[in-house]
C-alpha cells in the first residue's frame, strides 16, 4: 500500500511538472511570435516607407533628367526648373563640418567621463550631456538664430545665416549620441587592458589613447555613424539658421539650403512637378544615407575585426 501510494504520488509530481513545463512552452512560444511580429513592423514600415517615397519621387528624376537633377545649379520651381547640386553640395558641407567639429568634443567628452573625472563630476556632467539629447531641434534653432547668427555676423559680417552656423549648430545636435555611445565602448573595454599596460611603465593618458580608444574604436566609429544620421537628417535647426538660399556655397558664411530644409520649406505649397521634384529629393537623401550606411557599415566591421 505505501509503495503504491508513494507512486501515485510521484506520479502526480511528475504530470504537474510536465504539465508546468507545457505551460512554459505556451508561454515561451507566444513571446517569441509576439517579438517575430515586432520585427516585421519594423521591417514592413522600412519597406512600405522606401515604396512611398520611391514611388512618388521616382519618375519626377526621370522626367526631369537625371543628370539636370542631380548636376543642376538653378531651382526655379516658377518656370519648371530643378536642379538640387547646391542642396546635395550643402548638405555634405554641413554634415562633414559637424562631424569635424563635434567628433572630437564627443569622444574626448566620453574619455574624460569614463577615464579621468571623479564619480561626483560624472554624476554633474552625465546628466546634462541626457539633457541635450531630449532638447527638441527647434529649440537649437532658435538658440543659433538668437545666439550664434548674431555672434557670426559681428566676427564676420554677412547677416550671420550661413553654412558655419548650420555647422556650429549641428555639431551640437550630435554631441549627445557621440558621447553617450563612446562612453559605453570605452567602459566596455576589459580593464586586463588597461591593467597591462600600465603594468608595462605606460602613463595613463598613454594608456587612453593607445590602448583603450583603439579597443573601442569599433563603438566609437558606430556613435559616428549614427551622428552622420543625425546631422544629415536634421531639419528644423537648420532651417532657422542656414539662411535657405538655393546657390552653391563658396566658403563658410555663405547662405545655403540643405536637402532635408527645401523639402521641408516647399512642401506645404508645392504640387504638380513641384511636388514630385520635392520628393525626388527625398529619394536621393534616402539613397545617399543607405550608400553612407553600408560604407560605414563595412568599415566598421572591418574595424572589428
Amino acid at each position: 500500500m505505501n509503495m503504491d501510494f508513494q507512486d501515485k504520488v510521484s506520479s502526480e509530481i511528475y504530470k504537474a511538472k510536465m504539465e508546468e513545463n507545457k505551460k512554459k512552452k505556451i508561454y515561451e512560444k507566444i513571446v517569441e511570435i509576439f517579438f517575430l511580429l515586432c520585427a516585421c513592423a519594423a521591417i514592413i514600415s522600412v519597406i512600405v516607407i522606401t515604396i512611398f517615397i520611391f514611388a512618388k519621387g521616382g519618375p519626377a528624376i526621370f522626367k526631369i533628367g537625371i543628370l539636370d537633377f542631380l548636376l543642376g545649379k538653378e531651382w526655379m520651381p516658377s518656370a519648371d526648373v530643378y536642379g538640387i547640386f547646391p542642396m546635395i553640395v550643402a548638405s555634405i558641407y554641413a554634415t562633414l563640418g559637424a562631424i569635424l567639429l563635434g567628433v572630437p568634443i564627443g569622444v574626448l567628452t566620453a574619455v574624460f567621463l569614463a577615464e579621468i573625472a571623479p564619480d561626483w563630476l560624472s554624476k554633474l556632467v552625465r546628466p546634462a550631456v541626457e539633457l541635450l539629447a531630449g532638447i527638441p531641434s527647434v529649440v537649437y534653432g532658435f538658440f543659433g538664430l538668437v545666439v550664434i547668427v548674431p555672434i557670426i555676423d559681428d566676427v564676420f559680417g554677412g547677416g550671420g545665416n550661413s553654412l558655419l552656423a548650420a555647422i556650429i549648430i549641428l555639431s551640437v545636435m550630435i554631441l549627445p549620441t557621440v558621447i553617450n555611445i563612446s562612453e559605453t565602448s570605452i567602459r566596455a573595454v576589459p580593464r586586463e587592458y588597461k591593467e597591462g599596460s600600465l603594468a608595462v611603465g605606460a602613463s595613463h593618458i598613454q594608456t587612453i589613447f593607445k590602448v583603450v580608444l583603439p579597443a573601442a574604436k569599433s563603438g566609437i566609429l558606430t556613435a559616428i555613424v549614427l551622428g552622420i544620421g543625425r546631422a544629415i537628417g536634421e531639419t528644423m535647426a537648420v532651417i532657422l539658421v542656414a539662411g535657405n538660399t538655393t546657390l552653391l556655397p563658396q566658403s563658410l558664411l555663405d547662405r545655403v539650403r540643405p536637402m532635408t530644409a527645401n523639402i521641408a520649406i516647399e512642401m506645404s505649397y508645392a504640387f504638380g512637378l513641384h511636388q514630385e521634384a520635392l520628393f525626388a529629393t527625398g529619394v536621393i537623401l534616402f539613397i545617399f544615407i543607405i550608400i553612407l550606411n553600408i560604407f560605414l557599415n563595412i568599415f566598421i566591421h572591418k574595424a572589428g575585426e
